[in-house]
């Protein structure tokens, strides 16, 4: 006697498929929230923080001019500091905790401006600055400076999302633009600047912006 199956092959494929769609769509629901979180808009978060991030652009710039120095977060919860220090014979890099007393004794041993560093460390904490620096470039064959400054938002601390960093570039002098924004050469020259092979937009006519894989 041959008894008829109770069930087709070909519709436990399609159930089989209707069960998978739900774990699919939650993985693409949650990939496209991540993804969603890198589209922070650098214009807000400068113009939220502006007093912040400008403060450190101008006092990293005055304590630079007096003895050149970096300031490197090394961490995400920013917590340990690495500062690289320029004296006239030597550089020397240490790594501190941020509340270290050697911190303070190593500045005062190389006469370096420690209210000052104290002050930017407090500062770029705030802003989640992870690096700040002073870099060269050149106009019309002169040297100029500007204010390296790179973000890493805690929003961009978060699974599946892309560790990417925020470039803000502070120039001493007003820049010029093309009609989409970007960062030109010269004015009558059409070319587009690059700072560290990257692509930099306009926030205002002093300070650009950039979306990079390195903070550096």
């Amino acid at each position: 006697m041959f008894y008829k199956p109770s069930y087709t092959p070909g519709r436990h494929r399609i159930q089989g498929r209707h069960r998978m769609a739900g774990p699919v769509l939650l993985l693409f629901t949650i990939l496209a929230a991540a993804s969603s979180c890198t589209s922070l808009n650098i214009t807000n978060y400068y113009h939220k923080h502006q007093s912040t991030l400008d403060s450190i652009d101008q006092t990293f710039k005055k304590a630079y001019q007096e003895r050149p120095f970096s300031i490197e977060f090394t961490d995400r919860p920013f917590n340990h500091v690495s500062l690289e220090l320029m004296t006239d014979t030597l550089t020397y890099i240490y790594e501190f905790g941020v509340n270290e007393q050697r911190m303070q004794d190593t500045l005062l041993k190389y006469r370096f401006d420690a209210p000052a560093i104290n002050a930017l460390i407090t500062q770029m904490r705030s802003v989640n600055c992870t690096w700040v620096n002073d870099l060269d470039y050149y106009t019309d064959n002169k040297r100029q400076s500007l204010i390296y400054i790179s973000l890493w938002p805690r929003i961009f601390n978060r699974p599946f999302v892309n560790k990417k960093y925020y470039i803000l570039t502070y120039f001493s002098l007003p820049q010029y633009f093309d009609s989409e924004g970007n960062l030109l050469v010269r004015r009558r020259l059409k070319r587009i600047r690059k700072i560290n092979g990257e692509t930099f937009k306009k926030i205002n006519s002093k300070v650009c912006y950039t979306l990079s894989d390195r903070f550096r």
